[in-house]
This record gives C-alpha cells, sequence and structure tokens, in this order.
C-alpha cells in the first residue's frame, strides 16, 4: 500500500508517517525545494522506516502542485491513499495567503490526485470549517456553519466544500479540535491555540505566589486534543471498509470550558489560581457602538495592540473567549471503539504540554540574551564608575564589547577602572566631574560626545547616601540639599543632556540606580529616598513623553550593596547585602529586556503592603527604627557602634536587601 502526502513536513503530518510507515508502505511526501533538508532531518527521527520516504519535489499552489507531466505519469496507479494536510494554520496569516495556499491548495491537490488515479483522498480539515455556530455541531453538517468572517474559518470552510464538490475519487475528511502536543512527551512545532495564554500564566507566576487568588475569565468550551490521538484516529479510520463520503470530528466528546482550561496549564505552571471567574459573555451586553468607539480612540488601540504583543496573543484570539459551537464527536467514537484510541484527560498531560513549551517554545528563549548583542560597539555611560556598582557595571559592559566612559569625582580610582578594563582588552575612558555641580555635567556630557560619539546608553549610578533619623537632622538642612543635588538634580542634568540626541536617533535607553528604599520608606534615610524617589518620578514621566520614540527609561530599585558607601555604618557587615558584581547583573539585566522597573519580590511586597496596607507598613517600619539606631557619626558621638544583636541581625535577614 502505498501513501501521498502532502504538509508531511508539518507538526501533525510528519506525526502520521510514523504511523503509515509501519504499515509498510511507501510514503510519497510532497515536500518544496526549500524543506527538502527538513525531510531529512524528520526521516532520520522515522527510523529505518524511513527509507521508503521518497520526497516528491513541488508547490502546493501550482496546478499540479507543479508535479512534472512525467513525474504523474510515474505516479499514476501506484498511490493507494492521498492525505492532504498542507494548510495555514495561523489566525496572524493574512487573508490572500490563507486563500492561496487552504483553497486554491486543496484544488490543486484534488486535481492531482484525480490525475494520477488514486484510490481514496483524505482531506483534513478543521472544527473551524463550522465558524461560529451557535450549538451542537454534528459530523454530517456542512452547509450549516455560518460566522465565517475570518479568513481561517472561510478558507478551512471553503477548502472542504470543493473536496466534496469537486473530488471523483473516494473521500473522507477530518476536522481535528485545537490541536496540541503529544500526551506522552508535549512536543509540539508552534505555538496556537490554547499556547497564546501560556506567557500571561508565566508572567503571573513570576508576579504573584502560587497560592494567591487570581481574577479570571470564563468562556466558552475550547476542544483540545493532542496530536498523537489525533494521528492514530486517523490512521484507523482511513483505512476502515465502508467509510468513504464521511466527515470524522476528531474531538473531546467532554471538553472544558476556557477558565477551567487555564487553570490546569496554571496548576502546571506552578502559577496562583484564577479562583474568580467571570463570564465572559457579560461583555456581550456592551452596546457594540460603545466597543467600537472605545477601538476608534488612539490611546486604546495603541494600549490593546502592546499588551497583546507583550503576551504573544494574535489580535483575533480574544474574540473567540465565547466560543459558541460544541462538537458531536459520536459517529467517530463509534469506529473507534474496542481499539484503545481514546481521547487523554488533559489534565493527565497538561503538565507535559507546558514543560515542552518553557523549555522549546517560549519567546524569551530567543531574545539576545548576550550583553554583547545589546552594547557592542555602543557608547555606555556609568557616572560613579570608579568604585562599586558603578566599576562593576563598567567592567562588565566593556567585557561585552561596549566603549564605556566612566565619570566619577577620584581621577586616580577612574586611572585605576580603565587601566583593568585595558588589560582584558576593553574600550574605556576616563572623565573627572563632580556631578553635583550642574556646569560640571554639561562639560563632561560635551567631553564625552567629543571624544567618543552619541551615547546610546546612560546609566545613573553616582549617588550619595546619608542614614539619619529626621530629629537629628534639624540642624543639616543641608544634608538634604546634598542628596537632592547629586542624586536628582545631577542625574536629570545628565538625562536632559542626552535626550535630545537620543529622541533624533530613536533610540537609547537611560537606567537610574535607585533604592529598594523608595519602596519600602526606609527610616532613616529620608534625605536619600526623598532625593531617588524624585528621580523615579521624573523616570515614570519621562518613560510616558518618549515611549513612542524608541527611547526608554529603567528604574532600579537596588536592594542593599556591600559597596564604599555603606562602610561607614558598621551595622551593615552583619546583615545580608549583595555584591557590586551581583548588582551589575540587574543593569545587565535592564540592558536586555528594557523594563521600566526592576525591583525585588521583597521591594514589590512593601510597595503593595503600603498601598493596600499603610499602618501595618509604618508600624514595621517603626519597630525597625527603633531596633536599629544612629550611627555614632550620624549622633554626633565619639563612642564606637556597638557589634550587632541577634535580634537585629535576624530581622535584617528577615528583610533582606532593606536599609535599615
Amino acid at each position: 500500500m502505498s501513501y501521498f502526502v502532502t504538509g508531511g513536513t508539518g507538526f501533525i503530518g510528519n506525526n502520521l508517517i510514523k504511523l503509515l510507515l509501519k504499515r509498510r508502505g511507501k510514503v510519497y511526501v510532497l515536500v518544496r525545494r526549500g524543506s527538502v533538508k527538513k525531510l531529512e532531518q524528520l526521516k532520520t527521527q522515522w527510523g529505518s522506516a524511513a527509507k521508503k520516504v521518497v520526497p516528491v519535489t513541488g508547490d502546493l499552489t501550482r496546478p499540479f502542485l507543479g508535479i512534472p507531466p512525467a513525474k504523474r505519469k510515474e505516479l499514476e496507479g501506484k498511490i493507494d491513499h492521498v492525505f492532504h494536510l498542507a494548510a495555514i494554520y495561523d489566525l496572524l496569516a493574512d487573508a490572500a495567503t490563507q486563500e492561496a495556499v487552504n483553497i486554491k491548495g486543496t484544488r490543486n491537490v484534488i486535481r492531482f490526485a484525480d490525475a494520477v488515479r488514486a484510490g481514496r483522498f483524505h482531506h483534513v480539515s478543521s472544527i473551524a470549517a463550522a465558524g461560529l455556530y451557535p450549538g451542537t455541531f454534528t459530523e454530517d453538517m456542512f452547509e450549516e456553519a455560518i460566522g465565517l468572517d475570518n479568513p481561517y474559518f472561510r478558507t478551512k470552510h471553503d477548502s472542504e466544500g470543493l473536496v466534496r464538490e469537486m473530488c471523483a475519487i473516494p473521500w473522507r475528511i477530518y476536522r481535528p479540535g485545537i490541536v496540541v502536543g503529544d500526551s506522552e512527551t508535549g512536543e509540539i512545532d508552534k505555538i496556537d491555540g490554547p499556547y497564546y495564554f501560556f506567557k500571561l500564566i508565566q508572567k503571573m507566576r513570576r508576579a504573584m505566589p502560587a497560592w494567591m487568588p487570581a481574577i479570571g475569565l470564563e468562556g466558552g468550551r475550547l476542544n483540545i486534543v493532542p496530536v498523537d490521538y489525533v494521528v492514530q484516529a486517523m490512521d484507523h479510520i482511513a483505512h476502515k471498509p465502508k467509510q468513504d463520503g464521511k466527515c470524522f470530528h476528531l474531538t473531546d466528546p467532554k471538553p472544558m470550558r476556557i477558565g477551567q482550561v487555564l487553570n490546569l496549564f496554571a496548576e502546571a505552571a506552578h502559577a496562583p489560581q484564577m479562583s474568580m471567574r467571570i463570564d465572559a459573555r457579560l461583555f456581550n451586553y456592551v452596546p457594540g457602538v460603545i466597543k467600537q468607539g472605545l477601538m476608534m480612540l488612539p490611546p486604546v488601540r495603541r494600549i490593546y495592540r502592546e499588551v497583546l504583543k507583550d503576551l504573544g496573543m494574535p489580535p483575533d484570539v480574544l474574540k473567540f473567549i465565547n466560543y459558541p459551537t460544541k462538537f458531536d464527536c459520536r459517529e467517530t467514537q463509534k469506529l473507534l471503539k474496542g481499539t484503545g484510541i481514546s481521547v487523554p484527560q488533559l489534565d493527565d498531560y497538561a503538565w507535559r504540554l507546558w514543560d515542552y513549551w518553557e523549555r522549546h517554545l517560549d519567546p524569551d528563549l530567543f531574545i539576545d540574551r548576550s550583553l554583547k548583542g545589546h552594547v557592542k560597539g555602543k557608547v555606555v555611560v556609568v557616572t560613579g564608575g570608579s568604585s562599586g556598582i558603578g566599576q562593576a557595571t563598567a567592567i562588565m559592559m566593556a567585557r561585552a564589547g561596549a566603549r564605556v566612559a566612566i565619570v566619577a569625582r577620584d581621577e586616580s580610582k577612574l586611572a585605576d577602572t580603565v587601566k583593568e578594563i585595558g588589560a582584558e582588552g576593553g574600550e574605556a575612558k576616563a572623565f573627572a566631574a563632580d556631578l553635583s555641580d550642574m556646569e560640571a555635567c554639561d562639560a563632561v556630557l560635551g567631553k564625552i560626545l567629543a571624544e567618543m560619539g552619541d551615547i546610546e546608553i546612560l546609566v545613573n549610578n553616582a549617588g550619595r547616601s546619608i542614614r539619619r533619623g529626621i530629629a537629628a537632622s534639624y540642624d543639616r538642612f543641608h544634608d538634604f540639599e546634598r542628596c537632592m543635588q547629586l542624586n536628582y538634580f545631577g542625574s536629570l542634568r545628565m538625562i536632559m543632556g542626552v535626550l535630545p540626541v537620543m529622541q533624533k536617533k530613536r533610540r537609547g535607553q537611560v537606567i537610574n540606580i535607585s533604592s529598594i528604599g523608595v519602596l519600602s520608606n526606609a527610616p532613616r534615610f529620608s534625605a536619600y529616598v526623598s532625593s531617588k524617589a524624585a528621580l523615579d518620578a521624573f523616570s515614570r514621566c519621562a518613560a510616558s513623553e518618549f515611549s513612542d520614540t524608541g527611547v526608554s527609561f529603567t528604574t532600579i530599585n537596588m536592594p542593599l550593596v556591600r559597596t564604599p558607601m555603606i562602610a561607614p555604618t558598621k551595622i551593615y557587615e552583619s546583615v545580608p547585602t549583595i555584591t557590586p558584581e551581583e548588582a551589575a547583573v540587574m543593569v545587565k539585566q535592564a540592558v536586555i529586556y528594557k523594563p521600566q522597573r526592576i525591583a525585588t519580590r521583597l521591594g514589590i511586597f512593601a510597595q503593595v503592603l503600603h498601598a493596600v496596607a499603610p499602618k501595618v507598613s509604618e508600624i514595621v517600619m517603626n519597630s525597625a527604627f527603633r531596633m536599629f539606631p544612629d550611627t555614632a557619626a550620624a549622633r554626633g558621638a565619639k563612642d564606637h557602634q556597638a557589634v550587632a544583636s541577634q535580634e537585629q541581625v535576624a530581622f535584617a535577614s528577615l528583610m533582606r536587601g532593606i536599609h535599615w
């Protein structure tokens, strides 16, 4: 027995060929010239039986599949079954492409099958052929389909219609549900169907603990079937006698609602469960005029597009949340009875689908995660680059191929850093300046531009920290002025100096090194935190203004870092801190992903706690304020600071990274 398969290098096709080869027949596979190599790779997976696979070079969109008359003559009378699987299964594809492949391609395959006098024609359609039929769609229904406005639905319906009208040889039609990965391995080759929601689930897992209940949507039923069930059922039915001229629903007889499906995958991902689910049908009561009016507003359209883009969802996917169609598959189930072929329960293999997606298909896996890919050859300015976080960041950037401009006051330390970078083959130049002086800011920027060229990344790291309670600062107003002058005005002056060129070139990034204290409202750091909070607020405003220019702003709320800045506070020698190199890694993440904010979970929790329960947050901070006294220097005393108590160490370990 011999077979001719279109779409054999596709996901369903290559799984079907594995089963056809077990029947010991020859398998002819239609391949484009560009897919021959892929077929050869698949043959290595099919084992020794793959020697029976014969590639036939052609093109689905050409008459008779672009197969020359001589080759058609050679195949005449030798093909028992034609399996037509090649099609566009993609909501993102444009209408013209779908028509060319799904409709014109099907017409060409039918004519080819007639020309070579094939024994039987098997057409793999889709439940999309039913459109948005409101109710139960049976296996003998076709003309009843409605709601075919979407090109994918329409072309799947019309291509199935061609088989019914044109095919002169015996035919059978198969309508799979939403095909997901193998129930045993989780393997799949692309993101589709429920996979579009995986990025949302992943983001929920990163933002919230698994035990936290979440709000989600409830909608129609998703008819999900794994690929192994689809090909096993198709293989069995295709070789069953007396079934010609029929359609078979390869669907789940007991499909789940979308809310249940998403919760299964959330459980598999160890993400929060959507305990409260809002029925999406409620949105149907919103008049269409209002919906259209909202989508006509440019900000609404832009937000909608950006959210879907961030989640990797096609624009049309949300239209199918209230999917209204159920699929009767009783006739198919009768044919499969006693064969052991049945639809596995999704809750038995959902974890395999999630695991395979996260290991192989998560879009984040294909992001260039190398710092070199983002900074090589670019001018990166790092302020406060002679020690601590700035020095570690400058060295890291230079190792990645950036041309680093290091700005700080201490010329000798700058020279040491530049020498260290040069010894490793990196490029760095030192620029001495006091960034609390606005004229010095302007001058140093002028020098950098003149000597190194346009600045593409600015890391505002230079800063001053003062640890002193407010009650001890009544006569030290200059503490607040000095912090504000460097931490806010100095950084702001640098930002204002680089923005014009960044805006003109429509690319660039400003990274501001802030503090976890801004999120936790750390006591004794009112001068420092308020200056950083001012910079944070400016960055948020600037991000809103420059969002559509290609210029991005990232604020990093650093936890406590072991740098020379904290050295005078001896108690910090006994509390958990991160190293400057670990802090530099957070800067690396900022460059690669360009988020608006990077913060630790504890920092985010502190901010949320203050938002929802400010009095509780206040009491926690006040307890810490009383537990950790001012340093001797802050009190104006000469006595040595006491060693940290066990109580202080325990509290600091619990609140890891927060300044006390």
